[in-house]
């Protein structure tokens, strides 16, 4: 059904195999920052119109792939689909973030929840089945879900939040229902997450953008559990590939010990870590993912490729030859900008190209 993989330097980095180079990719990379995403979404409408319909979705994945020679593509879409499945009402106002219609406050709202029908998202898998066809092997196809705390955090707070208050008021008051509502989501991002690499996804990754809100012994509690909840559900593989796991947690750098018993194959970094520490504490269980500040990309060309090499030369030269050994995965450690100059983009790919090259000479 699907062409073979061409380039599969991000695949090997991930099960911590060795690669000529270090692979790149963007968190957000398709999107806001690129002129023919603005014109694509125009066209659309809407986010939702953008996400829902499955030539858009597979236009706007495909566009950071004609540009810059990235190693994986991530399906577009968003991390609040699944609770938008289960009937809270999902928008996107222009210059806002995302709202939901229905809140989760109190014990009817959370006796309502049940892992939603996976039909309801199918224009999700869709997508993924279309892109994988349209990348036609040149990179693999990166799937995603938000975790069950951060979808819990949205969830409560219908919306963003600056200080968590009401999703926290919650936590501590009534953690009964706070763990109902996160068993749900655990099992829901679960499913999903096999739906979309049983539709062609070739890796899958947890987004965990909110469980650096946490205190210490929260975090472990009502994110990282309900992390692994997912993981210990979620494919390894499928008809007879393997299937790497990557979570992210923004603000995570303080639990690497704890996040190093996780079951998946790679933990992503936000930039306030640093990837030589990291390496000599997880080097030896995990692929590493990060980690430049996505801000640096508003300094001049020459300066984005010297940062980037920065971060290469933090982690170090990666395992190289047969066997498994420490690998890197070149990220930002968050979403790109949305004012970013698409330069400085093509300026840091392929300073991490060349100079990850000589890091392995």
């Amino acid at each position: 059904m699907f062409a073979p993989l061409q380039n599969d330097t991000f695949i090997r980095a991930c099960l911590r195999q060795s690669t000529t180079h270090t692979p790149i990719w963007l968190m957000r990379q398709a999107g806001r920052y690129l002129p023919e995403y603005r014109d694509t979404r125009a066209k659309a409408g809407s986010f939702m119109g953008l996400a829902t319909n499955t030539d858009y979705a597979t236009e706007v994945t495909l566009q950071p792939l004609e540009r810059f020679p990235l190693d994986a593509a991530i399906l577009f879409s968003d991390i609040l689909t699944v609770p938008d499945a289960m009937g809270l009402g999902l928008s996107f106002a222009i210059g806002e973030g995302p709202k939901f219609a229905k809140t989760v406050r109190d014990e009817a709202a959370v006796n309502a929840l049940a892992v939603p029908d996976m039909a309801k998202l199918q224009y999700v898998f869709d997508a993924v089945t279309s892109i994988r066809k349209a990348l036609n092997g040149r990179v693999p196809l990166i799937g995603f879900s938000g975790s069950p705390w951060t979808l819990a955090c949205y969830m409560v707070e219908g919306g963003g939040s600056s200080d968590y208050r009401l999703v926290k008021t919650l936590m501590y008051q009534r953690p009964d229902l706070m763990h109902r509502i996160l068993q749900i989501n655990a099992d829901a991002v679960a499913l999903y997450l096999n739906t979309q690499i049983e539709a062609g996804a070739q890796a899958v990754m947890i987004f965990d953008s909110w469980g650096g809100v946490l205190a210490d012994g929260a975090f472990q509690s009502f994110s990282m559990d309900y992390t692994r909840r997912v993981l210990d559900q979620v494919h390894t593989e499928f008809e007879g590939v393997r299937i790497p796991r990557i979570v992210f947690t923004k603000g995570g750098g303080m639990w690497l010990d704890d996040m190093g018993t996780l079951p998946c194959d790679v933990l992503g970094m936000d930039w306030t870590v640093n990837l030589a520490q990291a390496r000599a504490k997880l080097g030896g269980t995990h692929a590493l993912q990060g980690n430049l500040d996505p801000n640096a990309l508003f300094a001049q060309p020459e300066q984005v490729a010297a940062l980037g090499r920065q971060v290469l030369d933090s982690f170090g030269k990666p395992h190289t030859g047969e066997g498994c050994g420490p690998t890197h995965i070149f990220n930002l450690g968050h979403g790109i900008n949305q004012f970013t100059p698409p330069e400085n983009v093509a300026a840091l790919v392929e300073a991490v190209h060349s100079h990850s090259k000589t890091l392995r000479a």
